[in-house]
């Protein structure tokens, strides 16, 4: 199958757009800005989904759904959440078409226009703090966990499939807490959780840290997050969580009575992970042959390739063959046992290894003979011939083998890109020449974040978690610093 992708030292940024089209993870759809998720890339998704939704509940949290539409009115509750989002707002104005009665088509029919506009949903932080303005009245009813997946809408300009596209997929955590101290326990945890998932899950090394004031989430008092780093050396945040203190109960009037009868306002948090996650799992570990995808997500981790001539060889094959899925699959291994016949063996070798497949075994008429089978890993390229009575433990043990040393590689890239520098010209320099993240003073100003922003176009991506204290100068203007922060380009 002709999948020559041009490769990353050509054009990163091409080689990204080609591979995930190339290999069935999605493509754009006739709707600017937004993409078909193709059923591999969704079965990769299902996955991600179905481990996190298992970690969600395992720290207590309930799932359920709220409505895609808000009113117009519930955004202006909280002022910087508004500002923070306005720019990106779809909004739905009237609720009727008609035939236009020239003959030309449908058309809006300006009767209908609603009361008040609707807009589709960018974060639902509004829609649910009202909702809990019901749902809670007494120390007894939080705290209130809760959980929702669903898509939203962000009306972006420049989209590029799973990392930033106007309609995305994601999963919203949204939780009510009778004290600052546990709100702020469970933003930090939910971090955590993230970090646990995508460096065992995804095999992706993370940076725990905080975000800048002029970076958090609009209408947070604190921002948790966790950094990746892509091999083209560009930062992506891979997850964020949020303590929100007590500014959306008092916009939405969400009090409970204390244990002493009081009255007082809960405390919040939200916390989200979306299909950019996608784009963070090829750009960290796959090459210019294709997808590498961690075992522990691929929707295919072993495919058995037979070859063969004639039916009789293929009966022969299969005979041999399906005892060894049945096996595989017992001990939770996902299969698939290519016998078709209008492909031949080359193209589904090129098909499997372009679509990131961890494990291919390939049998032909001298492996029957010779009780073994062809083994080949995806993230070495590395085939190696395996008794018959052997490769089901080899698969099992590769399994393991290949989502650590996935995780390894990256974890190498990223500790080979982490540079200390201590002037504005070395800082410019590495960004320019080596990229990745550069560790850095800087004098806690917005001003100076936004001058280094606008003339590198690196941001601060995070305050690390435990970051040491460090006497030191800004980079920038010379004043006192006490710690580095990392910076970096981002997606």
């Amino acid at each position: 199958m002709g999948k020559k992708l041009t490769s990353r030292a050509e054009d990163y940024s091409k080689w990204y757009n080609e591979l995930v089209v190339k290999a069935d993870l999605a493509e754009n759809s006739g709707v600017r800005g937004c993409m078909v998720i193709k059923p591999y890339g969704f079965a990769i998704w299902e996955k991600m989904q179905a481990q996190l939704d298992k970690m969600f509940k395992e720290t207590g949290h309930e799932n359920a759904y709220f409505p895609l539409f808000i009113p117009k009115s519930y955004l202006s509750k909280e002022a910087s959440h508004v500002e923070g989002f306005a720019k990106e707002c779809a909004v739905v104005t009237h609720y009727r078409l008609k035939n236009a009665e020239d003959g030309s088509g449908i058309v809006v029919d300006e009767d209908a226009k609603l009361e008040e506009e609707l807009i589709v949903r960018p974060t639902s932080e509004t829609i649910i703090w009202d909702t809990y303005r019901r749902w809670i009245q007494s120390y007894r009813d939080l705290p209130l966990l809760i959980n929702q997946w669903a898509n939203v809408v962000r009306w972006e300009m420049r989209t590029r499939l799973f990392l930033r596209t106007a309609e995305f997929l994601w999963q919203e955590g949204h939780t009510a807490h009778a004290t600052e101290k546990e709100a702020m326990e469970e933003a930090e945890q939910m971090m955590h959780v993230y970090a646990e998932f995508a460096e065992d899950y995804m095999a992706v090394p993370v940076i725990k840290g905080t975000k800048t004031e002029s970076e958090r989430f609009a209408g947070a008092e604190e921002t948790f997050c966790i950094e990746a780093l892509m091999q083209d050396g560009k930062a992506l945040q891979a997850g964020t969580s949020h303590f929100l203190g007590q500014n959306f109960a008092k916009a939405f009037d969400v009090k409970f009575a204390n244990k002493e009868g009081k009255q007082d306002h809960v405390w919040a948090t939200s916390w989200g992970v979306s299909t950019r996650l996608m784009g963070a799992l090829i750009m960290t570990h796959s090459d210019d042959n294709g997808l590498v995808l961690p075992p522990k997500l691929a929707p295919i981790q072993v495919v058995i390739v037979p070859i063969y001539k004639g039916q009789e060889q293929l009966d022969a094959i299969s005979e041999k063959v399906n005892p060894l899925v049945k096996e595989l699959r017992s001990k939770g291994i996902t299969v698939k046992f290519d016998s078709r016949d209008t492909h031949k063996p080359g193209f589904k070798f090129n098909e499997y290894e372009l679509k990131g497949v961890p494990v291919r075994l390939a049998i032909g008429q001298r492996d029957l003979e010779n009780g073994t089978y062809e083994v080949a890993r995806r993230d070495t390229l590395e085939k190696q011939s395996v008794a018959a009575d052997e490769v089901v433990n080899k698969v099992v043990s590769l399994m393991d083998e290949i989502q650590e040393n996935i995780h390894n590689k990256a974890l190498a890239h990223r500790a080979s890109h982490i540079t200390e520098v201590e002037s504005y010209d070395e800082f410019k320099k590495v960004l320019e020449e080596k990229g990745g993240f550069v560790s850095a003073h800087w004098d806690g100003t917005i001003a100076t974040e936004d001058k280094i922003k606008e003339e590198t176009k690196a941001t601060i991506r995070c305050i690390p978690i435990g970051v040491k204290k460090e006497a030191g100068e800004c980079m920038v203007t010379g004043k006192p610093s006490s710690y580095r922060v990392l910076f970096a380009k981002a997606y």
